[in-house]
């Protein structure tokens, strides 16, 4: 699983410096357990972390990326998917964020780069009562 997750995020930003054009975004998935230790899921922990520190790296400047690229993370606590549900069905699924806001996100911040934040953040997602907020580490 964490070499996956870190595999995927390289080979990305190694197309990305190929192919995006000026202006461009790169958004990965990060972790907010990842900020602290983790474990019970170290493996876990360590490729979110690397992905985080990935998304620094690319965002400064010398990076190999397109001039005004945004490297973004999301930072989620749990996300409501299928397999979520599978294996914690007694969770309290209003605090899961939805697939749904993080492809708003996503889509938004691809199509109105002024909505973007700045290159680098890595954003917590924190959803309480089905309500997503965000938030800059």
């Amino acid at each position: 699983m964490w070499k996956q997750s870190v595999w995927s995020s390289s080979i990305s930003a190694s197309v990305a410096s190929k192919f995006l054009n000026n202006g461009g975004i790169i958004q990965f998935t990060g972790a907010a357990a990842a900020l602290e230790g983790t474990p019970s899921m170290i493996g876990y922990g360590m490729a979110k972390a690397a992905v985080h520190h990935l998304t620094k790296s690319l965002a400064a400047p010398k990076s190999g990326l397109p001039e005004g690229t945004t490297v973004l993370t999301i930072l989620p606590i749990t996300l409501d998917t299928p397999m979520n549900r599978k294996w914690m069905p007694k969770a309290d699924f209003s605090t899961w964020t939805s697939l749904n806001f993080v492809a708003e996100q996503f889509h938004k911040w691809t199509t109105q780069p002024n909505e973007r934040p700045e290159s680098g953040a890595l954003l917590k997602l924190t959803t309480v009562g089905g309500q997503t907020e965000i938030s800059k580490c």
